[in-house]
């Protein structure tokens, strides 16, 4: 029992040593613990990163659904709407990109959302229509996928100005 007591009182002279020798965690202000701070005095202040206020962050919109419109013109005009929710009341779409590829239309629709925004946490409805390039496209059917989401359309005739004729 004595090495117990002894090993105690050893331990806590260690620790008040310790404690008393290591430098303090907050500098004190000039003049001592009890004396008002000055302006003039440096005061610690905890940073964020910088974020650019003109930062955003881009993905792809989920889309839920498709529709194909193919418009009774001369050459044929042909539209594709998306349809989806957006995650957040800052969420908005970006500029739809379009590549063919043979008879398929690969359509990626982007989101853009400021990266310093408070939003709301609802998710906003959005429709948005993207004309397809079919002029000069031969008959046949084509597919167009947006975002995943994959349907048809066929054009009947090829897609050409009818030539004027001689008289």
């Amino acid at each position: 029992m004595k090495n117990v007591n002894r090993l105690l009182a050893t331990l806590s002279i260690a620790v008040f040593t310790a404690v008393s020798c290591a430098p303090p965690l907050l500098d004190e202000p000039a003049g001592g613990p009890d004396q008002p701070v000055s302006s003039d005095q440096p005061t610690l202040q905890a940073t964020e990163p910088a974020v650019d206020a003109g930062a955003v962050e881009v993905g792809l919109a989920v889309v839920d659904s498709i529709d194909i419109l193919i418009m009774e013109s001369m050459p044929v005009q042909v539209n594709v709407v998306a349809r989806g929710n957006l995650p957040d009341g800052c969420t908005s779409i970006g500029q739809a990109a379009t590549e063919r590829e043979d008879r398929t239309f690969v359509v990626t629709l982007p989101t853009r959302r400021p990266l310093d925004a408070v939003c709301t946490e609802a998710l906003v409805p959005y429709e948005q229509a993207v004309p397809l390039e079919v002029a000069g496209l031969p008959a046949g059917v084509y597919t167009v996928t947006v975002n995943g989401v994959s349907d048809t359309f066929e054009l009947a005739m090829d897609n050409v100005l009818p030539t004027e004729q001689a008289p």
